[in-house]
């Protein structure tokens, strides 16, 4: 049984492919996009939204960028927790995404026991704000 489904938004395929085989691993359904449109579009895809538990974002992108995509996220789906992973950090960036919603703000390279635990305990946090109890511990 899957533990949720994870949208990771990253321009490098190493970085997705990483963080897919990682929490795959985990127990993880892990869909990748590579820039903010094409996440935008997957999770708008047909009638229904597509249902994440938590989305993991990076914030240089091509197209459409973290910021522009994060905006969007907390706007369109609120209870789904945004992480952000970035290879380029930056202290007022992240205060910024902070105080716009986001619940944790990781650094590239991420060890995979991190990457882990906070996306474990964003799942859960969005579990209990939708009202699943179901999966948590």
């Amino acid at each position: 049984m899957s533990k949720g489904r994870i949208l990771i938004v990253d321009d490098e395929a190493d970085v997705r492919k990483s963080v897919r085989l990682t929490l795959s691993k985990a127990g993880y359904d892990v869909v990748e996009a590579e820039d903010g449109e094409k996440a935008m579009e997957a999770i708008r895809k047909g009638d229904n939204p597509m249902r994440v538990d938590t989305i993991i974002c990076d914030i240089h992108m091509p197209k459409i960028n973290g910021m522009e995509a994060i905006a969007y996220f907390r706007s369109q789906f609120p209870s789904v927790p945004v992480v952000v992973l970035t290879g380029k950090p930056d202290i007022k960036g992240s205060t910024e995404l902070f105080k716009k919603g986001i619940v944790d703000y990781l650094v590239k390279p991420v060890e995979a026991e991190r990457l882990i635990d906070v996306v474990n305990k964003a799942s859960k946090r969005h579990n209990i704000l939708k009202g699943d109890t179901s999966n948590i511990i």
